[in-house]
């Protein structure tokens, strides 16, 4: 199912802002990508948190593949979601799964279990364009 064969349920979103309220909602998209990055980051996907690493130079350079790990998951989510098998959507109109899991959940089983059942080049995600 695709957005737009689904009934979409206005949601109501109420910000308070004392500093340039007119920029309001812009600000908070910002934040909210940044918030859904850190999930990813963190408990819905790689969970750095649990390597307990405090050292600057080593912190550095686990966020530096990290965010290579992110991009790549997403390209993968984002080209199977469009070439091959699209995400579902619930009845609330959300994706089931962010696009970000949804590539992290194909590689991490392909890397465990060798089988590509989808025949990607994983090679083809890795270019930056």
């Amino acid at each position: 199912m695709r957005p737009n064969d689904i009934k979409v349920i206005p949601i109501i979103l109420i910000i308070v802002s004392y500093n340039k309220p007119e920029e309001a909602l812009e600000y908070y998209r910002e934040r909210r990508q940044i918030e859904t990055l850190f999930k990813a980051l963190k408990s819905s996907g790689f969970h750095i948190e649990d390597t307990h690493v405090t050292q600057l130079d080593r912190l550095e350079k686990l966020f530096m593949l990290t965010m290579i790990a992110f991009v790549w998951c997403y390209k993968i989510g984002d080209f199977v979601d469009r070439k091959i098998k699209p995400i579902t959507f619930k009845k609330h109109g959300r994706r089931a799964v962010s696009v970000f899991k949804y590539g992290l959940d194909w590689l991490s089983n392909w890397l465990l279990t060798g089988f590509n059942n989808l025949n990607i080049n994983l090679m083809d995600f890795l270019l930056c364009t």
